[in-house]
């Protein structure tokens, strides 16, 4: 391969088919989980010397926000996102309650955020918390995945990206099919009903996904061949273990992931991008097979994700996009030269071959000074080279 003049999306390309390119591709902001919170965001920028940004949100839930093209070139990021809209039947309304604000999503989950202190809106009104036939939730007022206000400008916004050389990542519409179900009811009401309410959780579970399903048939019609990643997600691990037993997952959410993977697939020549935090090890086996091709975070702080024995066990199968650097203690409380000393031993452990993107666990937290970001970043110049 000539790699002295590689655009993003050829880098970005050989990189997800386990070639070396010139360098690593780096990614910042091209997914919900790849971005940056808006407070160290506007620390950057300001650090940097560059103009005050609009801070238009990503993801409000997160407080992520859209990372614009100044610092794009500016940093070099390979990668840019396309993200679905708001159907039109939904309005989004944020009210003051006093000590928090407070929203309603499409799916009917209330979040908050304290007005002290904020730094997230978390989920606190599960709102089938209470619902226990499968008639209830066939009645429930489920999103509309076929609303045309979703795609406007998706068509448009591939194929400007796509003339641009970079990347680009396509979004889901939501989070994953067990998160969804789990912010729905609850966490203590989603395991007991895995475990004593099957028929319920196989309808819900099915729900869900028939409306993954009926967003990518649509979404991948808009973008045609204009984007390399399909990003899919779904949360199944803690910090020790995976949240249920690798025997649960493939009784009751690994068919529905192959499902909807293969479904993908069907449809698209890009690859398919999982995020799954925590301590997933037992269950990439099974994510494989389902039809996973790109884990992400890599959460290098969670039991068995040790970055160059999952490189050296999983390497051959799957992309790792992310575990550039641990967010968790690393980037957010360490000194410059702790993040400069973990950064390179992640791409060292990670880049050989390719199948490595670049980029933090997760996202950047608000607490992570500019300084460590840049270490950071010099640290990938210096050593994600090929060549």
């Amino acid at each position: 391969m000539n790699t002295k003049s590689l655009t993003s999306r050829e880098r970005l390309n050989a990189a997800l088919n386990h070639i070396e390119p010139d360098r690593v591709p780096f990614d910042l902001g091209s997914t919900f989980t790849t971005g940056i919170h808006i407070q160290a965001y506007h620390q950057l920028r300001a650090r940097l010397n560059m103009m005050k940004s609009t801070g238009n949100f990503m993801c409000l839930d997160e407080q992520i926000v859209e990372v614009e093209d100044d610092l794009v070139e500016r940093l070099g990021v390979d990668t840019r996102p396309i993200t679905p809209g708001n159907p039109q039947g939904y309005a989004l309304a944020i009210e003051d309650h006093g000590d928090y604000y407070h929203f309603i999503n499409e799916w009917g989950m209330g979040l908050k955020m304290p007005k002290d202190g904020g730094l997230y809106y978390d989920v606190y009104l599960h709102p089938l918390k209470e619902t226990f036939s499968i008639s209830d939730l066939a009645a429930y007022a489920w999103p509309d995945p076929t609303d045309p206000a979703r795609y406007i400008g998706l068509s448009s916004n591939a194929q400007s990206l796509a003339a641009s050389g970079k990347g680009i990542v396509l979004n889901s519409m939501c989070a994953g099919i067990m998160e969804i179900a789990g912010w729905l009811l609850g966490y203590e009401r989603l395991f007991t009903a895995l475990a004593q309410e099957k028929p319920f959780m196989e309808y819900l579970l099915d729900r869900i996904t028939e409306i993954k399903l009926a967003y990518w048939e649509r979404a991948l019609a808009e973008v045609g061949e204009n984007v390399d990643v399909v990003q899919e997600a779904d949360d199944l691990g803690a910090q020790f273990h995976p949240l249920i037993s690798p025997k649960m997952y493939r009784a009751l959410l690994k068919p529905r992931h192959k499902r909807l993977f293969d479904f993908i697939h069907s449809r698209t020549q890009a690859k398919l991008f999982l995020h799954s935090c925590g301590a997933i090890r037992p269950l990439l086996p099974d994510l494989i097979d389902a039809g996973v091709q790109i884990i992400n975070p890599v959460q290098v702080s969670a039991a068995g994700m040790e970055t160059a024995e999952l490189k050296r066990d999983f390497g051959k199968d799957l992309v790792f996009w992310g575990g550039g650097v641990d967010t968790q203690r690393i980037l957010g409380s360490g000194s410059p030269e702790e993040v400069r000393q973990e950064t390179r031993k992640r791409i060292e452990d990670l880049a050989p071959g390719g199948g490595f993107v670049f980029s933090t666990v997760h996202n950047v937290q608000s607490n992570v000074p500019a300084e460590n970001l840049i270490a950071m970043w010099e640290t990938l110049q210096t050593y994600g080279i090929y060549i």
